[in-house]
């Protein structure tokens, strides 16, 4: 052992080493490049040709201060040195001690510091005796698992009798990081240092072993690979001469390339490659390949993962909407309002909206517009007439001809996961002994549940929940309340007459116009023209029946243009019975002449209302009040209360008339 009585001070020129550590009794050679390093060379040569080799805390530095240099380093002697054509100068150095720095000189030109000498002496015992056999084997058995050092060093290491200069040595045949390999030299303690040693050695065993582990493993799998890649090919340029190239292989190998193009989830592709593994091994006579090979198609052509991008601009969704619709302020308002906050929460699940209204208003293009103005894929789906559960839910694998349900193929239509998708006329469903389709819309419609839908033909969840879903309905009544209460009802009622007119001039005369090969110029139909149109040839709360009439007055002046008759048509007030016949309505013919007796009533229904001229006919009766008519016993009694009150009244009158 070393005390400090025992050592011995000198100052001596410094050698900064990058990513390098020299120990005790080791000789290798350095390539120097650093002018201050060159300098420090040149005054070791020109004194005693000793200098310190210490290893800087940052490999990266190229001028490292005091801090940046261990404090513990080796002493070296210079053996040779030769400057390189490249202008370096490659120096032999031999360690010869560690030195420990107590001081830095630092001047402009080198590195030059005090260091005090740390002589070792070794005391032979049992336990460090037991300590150097162990290291020697551990040291063994590292050589032969790690494969990157020749037997031989082992051998060399074995003949050492210092255990200090053993376990030098060792470490500077390990491949160490160099915090490992300093605190080993800073280790003055041979006791210490081998303990040191021997731990790093185990932890090393220990990674080389499950590198190898792992090595093995990759090999294996790699072979096993390799020999099912071989056999494949065997196998193809078997049913290539054959003729079978174009069978079952040839599906199985098409639908693998389209797997690898998509990106599925894991689940997904789990259940693909499992159901391809499986269609492999069917054979080509069997029926059930033809099964699974649809199944296999749904899977992959359902969107899992793409989707439209959606950036929705509140200004330009009010433009789309005002462009195809006129009026409906209310409806519009809602949908921006829902618009809005889907643009300030992107993970939104707002209510699902149901527009409600009589035929002809113009829900479905409502639903259209909305799609435009998000950019959206749009979906139509009618559930008119829809008795089948499976016609929402999908049919079991197990059925002849099964089918996902509309959702499903409705998705796969669309080829994007957030399409808006219009489920129309949702309250013309019904329900027999196949089930009750509305109960299996609850799980659709809700946003709290619709992220995991479950199709049983699918039998994978499906996330419906970046779906847009519109509903529409002629009333409310026909919608069971558990499925109402699940949808946001926005009511689009019937147009005016003023409507309908600016309707029929902006949209609809147009639209037929352009249709039938007519400009403005050869087809004029004034407004009063189109309000007679209006007031007597249709009666509806929309606008379609109106539509129609407008479509049938330009075919006419198609037919009248094309002859050669006219080269322009005006439809006149006078003219138009001409084209369209007599009026089919009277319109306020009722209202002409005032007349006594008769009172304004409204009627309204799903479908539209009107006002109507109620005359009151004055005959004498017998004092009795017969009701007829399936009227219930509270109307009964309102009407005997009524007539109560009538006859005192009546008789008073007829005594002062």
């Amino acid at each position: 052992m070393a005390s400090a009585d025992d050592t011995d001070e000198r100052i001596v020129p410094l050698l900064p080493l990058r990513g390098l550590l020299v120990f005790p009794a080791m000789v290798l050679h350095l390539d120097v490049g650093r002018e201050r390093s060159v300098r420090a060379l040149d005054r070791a040569m020109v004194e005693d040709h000793t200098l310190l080799l210490a290893t800087q805390r940052d490999s990266q530095e190229d001028e490292p201060d005091a801090d940046g240099i261990f404090s513990i380093g080796t002493l070296a002697r210079i053996k040779q040195m030769i400057k390189l054509p490249n202008g370096t100068i490659r120096v032999l150095v031999e360690g010869i001690k560690r030195a420990e720095i107590l001081s830095f000189e630092n001047t402009d030109d080198l590195f030059r510091v005090q260091v005090r000498e740390m002589d070792e002496e070794t005391v032979r015992t049992p336990e460090i005796d037991a300590l150097v056999r162990a290291l020697s084997q551990q040291f063994e058995q590292y050589l032969k698992i790690s494969k990157k050092h020749s037997p031989e060093i082992h051998a060399a290491v074995a003949d050492l009798e210092d255990p200090g200069r053993m376990a030098d040595a060792i470490a500077a045949n390990l491949s160490l990081k160099i915090r490992d390999k300093q605190s080993i030299l800073e280790a003055t303690d041979v006791k210490v240092r081998i303990e040191l040693l021997l731990q790093i050695l185990s932890d090393e065993r220990e990674i080389l072993e499950l590198e190898k582990k792992i090595g093995q493993r990759v090999r294996k799998q790699m072979e096993r690979t390799q020999k099912e890649y071989y056999l494949r090919e065997q196998m193809k340029a078997i049913q290539k001469e054959l003729g079978e190239k174009e069978g079952r292989t040839g599906e199985v190998e098409e639908l693998r390339d389209q797997l690898a193009a998509l990106q599925l989830p894991e689940a997904v592709l789990e259940r693909v490659e499992k159901e391809l593994d499986r269609l492999e091994r069917i054979p080509p006579s069997s029926a059930e390949g033809s099964v699974v090979r649809t199944y296999v198609d749904w899977l992959l052509g359902i969107p899992w993962t793409n989707e439209t991008p959606s950036d929705i601009d509140i200004r330009h969704a009010q433009k789309v909407l005002d462009e195809d619709h006129y009026g409906l302020e209310k409806v519009k308002e809602r949908i921006i309002e829902y618009l809005a906050v889907k643009k300030l929460v992107e993970v939104h699940r707002g209510p699902i909206l149901c527009l409600v209204g009589p035929p002809g208003v113009g829900k479905t293009s409502l639903a259209k517009s909305v799609a435009r103005a998000l950019g959206r894929k749009f979906v139509r789906i009618s559930l008119g007439g829809v008795r089948d559960e499976a016609e929402i839910r999908g049919h079991r694998r197990t059925y002849i001809g099964a089918l996902p349900g509309r959702l499903i193929q409705g998705m796969k239509t669309a080829s994007v996961k957030n399409p808006v998708f219009l489920l129309d006329e949702i309250d013309k469903m019904a329900s027999d002994f196949r089930g009750d389709p509305a109960s299996a819309m609850l799980e659709v419609l809700d946003p709290e549940q619709n992220s995991t839908f479950s199709d049983h033909y699918i039998e994978l969840p499906y996330d419906l929940s970046d779906v847009m879903f519109i509903t529409t309905a002629n009333g409310v009544h026909g919608i069971p309340q558990p499925l109402l209460d699940r949808m946001e009802t926005i009511y689009v009622s019937g147009y005016t007459e003023v409507e309908k007119l600016r309707i029929a001039m902006d949209y609809l005369l147009p639209k037929q116009r352009k249709a039938h090969g007519l400009t403005k110029d050869r087809l004029a139909v004034s407004e009063e023209t189109m309000m007679k149109l209006i007031r007597e040839y249709t009666r509806e709360a929309g606008v379609r029946n109106l539509e129609r009439q407008i479509a049938a007055l330009c075919r006419k002046a198609t037919k009248i243009i094309v002859s050669g008759d006219k080269k322009r048509v005006v439809v006149s007030v006078k003219t138009l019975p001409t084209y369209l016949g007599p009026a089919r309505f009277r319109y306020g013919m009722a209202e002409t002449q005032d007349q006594i007796g008769v009172a304004t009533g409204l009627a309204w229904t799903e479908a539209g209302g009107d006002t109507l001229a109620i005359e009151v006919s004055v005959v004498e009766g017998k004092g009795k009040l017969t009701i007829t008519g399936q009227l219930g016993d509270v109307m009964k009694e309102s009407a005997q209360a009524a007539l109560s009150y009538v006859r005192p009244t009546a008789q008073e009158w007829s005594r002062m008339g």
